[in-house]
């Protein structure tokens, strides 16, 4: 080999390490998880720009909330995963709301396709989950006994397919009665955790004046997931570490709590754009000590 071509590989060698070193660097600078209900109106327009704009603000890991028609945003589930893949985020978590027990399987085999790991009931499904627009106040019809049965039977479900069920929580499910008695409370010791586990939704809890450092007390290791956004001074949702939950005491406890994956939140970001809110947050998270 000739000094010219040497001095070449030694140049190809020193770049390719210099690609690495960075391509490494931008890996290890990207942790977390965002919950895409955050940007639900920007997925609807332009699915692909939007999830390259969430992996550019630093997250690593989605939580889907667009399945309809046996679709993932107007993408077939193997579609969508190529386009995640594509964009290198991971697959972890989908908010299924309008199961129902005559469409679950075939959802379930969606959600397996797509790569998800947990597949998410939102809220109370079929039906039984209702809000009051004049008053903002959420709730359910039925019972809590029959949304048990309901959550068990999926939960089974699941695993026999290889996926694991989380239930998410609003405020309502924390909230005591005149007996003291909260109906999350009923869901976590008459649910078996092989086959029923929660996502505590951080600001939920704290608006139903309920503590999750003590539910993860309580109930070590059933919340598997967290969805994390903040509270500003009116009670509205805020980007994290802009508002007034202390996520500092709360992530102390993960372990505790089972948490194996969180992700950011916020239902409306009002004065300031979905995509620029993430950024916020994703600064917030690592301010706070997420990873």
């Amino acid at each position: 080999m000739n000094s010219f071509s040497f001095k070449n590989l030694k140049n190809i060698v020193v770049i390719a390490g210099f690609v690495l070193a960075t391509l490494s660097s931008y890996a290890q600078n990207r942790y977390g998880g965002l919950a895409l209900y955050t940007v639900r109106d920007a997925m609807d327009q332009d699915a692909k720009a939007t999830l390259q704009a969430v992996a550019d603000a630093g997250y690593k890991n989605i939580e889907a909330a667009g399945y309809a028609d046996g679709k993932f945003y107007n993408m077939s589930p193997t579609a969508f995963k190529s386009l995640l893949k594509d964009m290198k985020l991971k697959p972890i978590s989908t908010h299924q709301g309008s199961v129902t027990m005559e469409n679950a399987d075939a959802m379930i085999a969606d959600v397996k396709k797509a790569g998800f790991k947990y597949f998410i009931i939102p809220v109370p499904p079929m039906g039984m989950f209702t809000v009051d627009r004049e008053t903002n106040t959420r709730g359910m019809n039925g019972s809590i006994e029959e949304l048990a049965e309901i959550l068990t039977t999926l939960g089974k479900k699941c695993k026999d397919a290889g996926l694991k069920l989380l239930y998410h929580n609003h405020d309502f499910e924390y909230k005591k009665d005149e007996n003291g008695n909260a109906p999350i409370d009923y869901l976590l010791e008459n649910t078996d955790p092989k086959y029923v586990n929660f996502q505590m939704d951080l600001y939920w809890v704290t608006k139903a004046g309920a503590d999750p450092i003590a539910y993860f007390n309580k109930y070590p290791g059933r919340f598997k997931a967290w969805h994390v956004k903040d509270m500003d001074d009116q009670g509205r949702f805020a980007p994290v570490g802009t508002g007034t939950i202390d996520f500092k005491s709360i992530l102390a406890e993960k372990k505790r709590s089972g948490m194996k994956y969180y992700f950011v939140e916020q239902d409306k970001t009002f004065n300031m754009e979905p995509l620029e809110a993430i950024k916020v947050s994703h600064k917030g998270l690592k301010e706070i000590g997420f990873k």
